[in-house]
């Protein structure tokens, strides 16, 4: 890995090594566990959810998504940085792609958030940082690889993200409001009901897709799967038919970027199974958790340990790539200590959220370098009070379970 090499390059020689050289057992285990491991319906709901994300970061869907926020938040200090949170939040409920919202998200908000004065570090930190809340927020495609792996429900997962989402975003507006204060960013738009109501109903459409998709899931209309190919037919309906965004010959260059998106994901996921196998049935994970009952460390200090480890790992390897690595071995040790799977699942979740924008390697921000022409030193001055600002947040969901399972019990029944 630290010679540039693909992640699932590297667990697959791993693997493969191993097997030749240490192990007795046929070298027809590793295309059956690679094959297998993606004979999951749970994994169909990937190329949905990144169709619909490239269908409507192609069209004019996020314009609307801003225009309506913005209007309904413009008596708010800072209601620029407050429209650019709340709409990551938004379009995070139809994607769940991080990488998309940066970009879709910045093209928009990055002139308006400079025009109206506020500081090149501070907008350039708001729009890299404020995407990894769409990794929490359902539905979220880490989740479901985090669900695969560990053999946890996704419709549960999906319920437990919903309030820590909400309260990161929420913790994210508070700052962005006392910024604007602190720095004297006058609103440049009055608020208007008729403004407001002209805004939402241009974009109802828009707006619409999260309640459909998530009232579809809690609702018991269809499944997590299920409702990731209704995202993808209404994305089409509204792009092609409602607005007329897109010509068909967009839509199939969506399907086709979406299958290229997909093959870069399954690919790890498929060695990475192999790898976590070899784990098992070398009873690395059983060893573990023996290891640290007998050290007997205390919950919250095996938690701490944990987010430590995360955070360090999240700076270097993706999230997907990170899931499929380190729950083999994490998920049967704190279940031993009696944490709950999904309550973990969403620390996860959140750890590596804070690597997607973290340094050196964090991936939204070279997607906020690339896409939207920021400087990598304006990018990485602007991201400490976020990081701090999500580092609060993982503290309080780390150690008040509650946060993230009174979501789950409220949405599942």
């Amino acid at each position: 890995m630290l010679l540039g090499f693909p992640v699932f390059l590297v667990l697959l020689a791993a693997v493969t090594s191993t097997l030749v050289l240490f192990m007795q057992v046929p070298l027809t285990v590793l295309h059956q566990t690679m094959f297998g491991s993606l004979d999951a319906v749970a994994l169909l709901a990937i190329p949905f959810f990144i169709y619909a994300g490239e269908l409507m970061g192609s069209s004019s869907v996020a314009g609307r998504m801003v225009d309506a926020v913005r209007a309904s938040v413009a008596r708010m200090p800072g209601n620029l940085g407050v429209t650019t949170v709340g709409t990551a939040t938004i379009f995070g409920a139809v994607c769940g792609s991080s990488a998309a919202s940066v970009a879709t998200i910045g093209r928009t908000m990055l002139p308006a958030l400079t025009r109206t004065g506020h500081r090149p570090e501070f907008s350039a930190g708001l729009i890299t940082a404020v995407g990894a809340i769409d990794v929490i927020i359902p539905p979220s495609i880490p989740m479901i690889i985090y669900g695969t792996a560990a053999s946890e429900s996704v419709a549960r997962l999906y319920a437990a993200g919903v309030l820590p989402g909400l309260l990161i975003a929420g913790l994210l507006i508070l700052y962005v409001m006392w910024a604007a204060r602190r720095d004297g960013i006058r609103s440049e738009t009055v608020f208007s009901w008729r403004e407001l109501g002209l805004k939402v109903r241009r974009g109802a459409w828009a707006l619409g897709a999260p309640f459909i998709i998530l009232g579809g899931i809690y609702g018991g209309v269809f499944s997590p799967t299920e409702s990731a190919a209704v995202a993808c037919i209404y994305a089409i309906a509204i792009t092609r038919f409602i607005y007329r965004d897109l010509s068909w010959a967009q839509v199939l260059h969506c399907a086709s970027r979406t299958a290229f998106f997909t093959a870069q994901i399954l690919i790890i996921v498929a060695c990475a199974s192999v790898f976590s196998w070899l784990l098992t049935v070398n009873q690395v994970p059983a060893n573990l958790v023996a290891w640290i009952q007998a050290m007997e460390v205390p919950v919250w200090g095996l938690l701490l340990a944990i987010n430590v480890l995360l955070l360090v790992v999240g700076c270097f390897i993706d999230p997907l790539s990170a899931i499929l690595l380190l729950s083999p071995l994490l998920v049967p040790l704190v279940t031993a200590v009696g944490v709950d799977p999904v309550h973990f699942g969403i620390i996860v979740m959140v750890n590596l959220a804070i690597g997607l924008f973290t340094p050196p390697f964090g991936v939204n921000i070279f997607v906020a370098q690339s896409a939207l022409g920021l400087d990598l030193k304006t990018i990485y001055k602007g991201l400490a009070p976020f990081m701090v600002v999500y580092l609060v947040a993982l503290g309080l969901i780390t150690y008040v379970p509650q946060i993230s399972l009174v979501s789950m019990r409220l949405f599942m029944n």
